[in-house]
């Protein structure tokens, strides 16, 4: 089976840093895919708390995760400090794609590459919804 290719555009717009933790690792002793799933949803929601939005008011409305691309670059371990860079593209009506380029720090050297689509969801209707006018218009630019 061919190989994913993962290629983003530099559109980071939000840096936040994790340092792993020895329950973050697998029997390799290393940080494992369901992990970095984690670390990838934890930085998803540090980036949406820094942009205003708060994903767990379920009397307006939040966002669901509809899918998800993740290829891996290189192992990390305990106690490396990950930069999570987050980024935007591909708006749609719905949603758009959050996109993040994982790499250790202080070197630089490259994770994980990665990209969640997501729609926007209404508690009250229990349904998806058009990107809230706000939102889109915050990131207008990237639209």
């Amino acid at each position: 089976m061919a190989r994913v290719q993962l290629d983003l555009p530099e559109q980071f717009i939000y840096t936040h840093t994790i340092n792993v933790r020895m329950t973050d690792l697998n029997t390799g002793k290393h940080v494992g895919n369901d992990q970095m799933i984690s670390l990838l949803s934890e930085a998803r929601y540090r980036f949406f708390c820094h942009i205003g939005f708060d994903q767990f008011d379920t009397d307006k409305q939040s966002i669901v995760v509809t899918d998800l691309v993740a290829t891996y670059k290189t192992e990390s371990f305990a106690q490396d400090d990950l930069q999570f860079e987050v980024g935007l593209m591909d708006f749609n009506k719905y949603g758009a794609d959050l996109i993040f380029r994982v790499s250790k720090q202080p070197g630089g050297q490259l994770v994980v590459l990665a990209k969640q689509g997501f729609v926007f969801f209404d508690h009250q209707s229990h349904a998806i919804m058009p990107v809230p006018t706000a939102f889109r218009e915050q990131f207008a630019d990237l639209a």
